[in-house]
C-alpha cells in the first residue's frame, strides 16, 4: 500500500531533479525532505540528555519537564524518541550512520512511529522470520506506522492461533495477577478497619501466598 506521506515524499525527490541545487526552492524541498530524518538527531539529543541527566543542569528536575517546557513535546512523543533511538543504537546501528541515510531513498526512510513498532516486535519476540520481514519492510521500505502496527498485530494474533497453550498461560498470568492486586488490596483495608476477625485474615494471607506461588 502506498501512502499519500509516501507519495509526497517521492513528489519531493522528483522536483528537486530538475532544480539547481544552489536555489532557494531546492533548499526548502531538501529541508523538507530531511523532516523525516531529523527525528534521529533529536532522538540522539534526548537520549544523551535522558541518560546523563543534563537536564538538571538546565534548571529542570525532571526529563518530562524539560522535553514539555523547553523542547515543546508531550511524554509520550518524547518517550517514542528516545526508546526508537536507543532500539537502532542497539539493535542497527548501521541505520544512524549519514551514508546509509544520505544514500537511501527519503520515501523509503522510516519515521520514530514505525521503528517503535519494530522495537516493539522485538520484545513480543514473534517468529525470528516474522520479525525481520517486518524489518525488512520498515527499515528498508519505510512502512508507515499504521500498517506496521497492523502487521505486527497480525502476527501476534496468528502466533496465539498457533501456539493456544501459551497464549492461555499469559492469560491465566494476567488474570491472577489483577485478582492478586485487588486482594492485596482488600486484604490491607480489612486489616486497617478491622471489619473482620483475625482467622479470616489469615486466611486471605495464605490464599495471597498461594496465588503468588502461581505465577511465580
Amino acid at each position: 500500500m502506498i501512502t499519500q506521506k509516501t507519495k509526497s515524499l517521492e513528489n519531493i525527490e522528483e522536483r528537486m531533479d530538475s532544480l539547481d541545487q544552489n536555489s532557494l526552492r531546492y533548499q526548502a524541498l531538501e529541508c523538507a525532505k530531511n523532516f523525516k530524518t531529523s527525528w534521529i538527531a533529536l532522538g540522539r539529543a534526548l537520549y544523551s540528555t535522558w541518560k546523563d541527566k543534563l537536564y538538571k543542569e538546565w534548571g529542570y528536575a525532571t526529563f518530562d519537564a524539560y522535553t514539555a517546557r523547553e523542547i515543546g513535546i508531550k511524554k509520550q512523543t518524547s518517550m517514542k524518541l528516545l526508546r526508537s533511538y536507543y532500539f537502532l543504537e542497539k539493535e542497527e546501528p548501521g541505520y544512524l550512520k549519514d551514508d546509509y541515510r544520505d544514500s537511501a531513498q527519503a520515501s523509503r526512510l522510516p519515521n520514530y512511529e514505525s521503528v517503535n513498532i519494530l522495537r516493539m516486535a522485538r520484545n513480543k519476540k514473534i517468529d525470528s522470520a516474522d520479525y525481520f520481514r517486518l524489518k525488512r519492510e520498515i527499515l528498508e521500505k519505510g512502512k508507515d506506522a499504521r500498517e506496521a502496527r497492523k502487521d505486527l498485530t497480525g502476527l501476534i494474533r496468528q502466533r496465539e492461533e498457533l501456539q493456544p497453550e501459551e497464549a492461555w498461560q499469559k492469560k491465566k498470568i494476567s488474570t491472577v495477577r489483577r485478582f492478586l492486586g485487588t486482594l492485596k488490596a482488600l486484604k490491607q483495608e480489612i486489616e486497617d478497619s478491622k471489619m473482620l476477625p483475625s482467622p479470616i485474615i489469615k486466611e486471605a494471607a495464605s490464599l495471597i501466598k498461594k496465588l503468588e506461588a502461581e505465577i511465580s
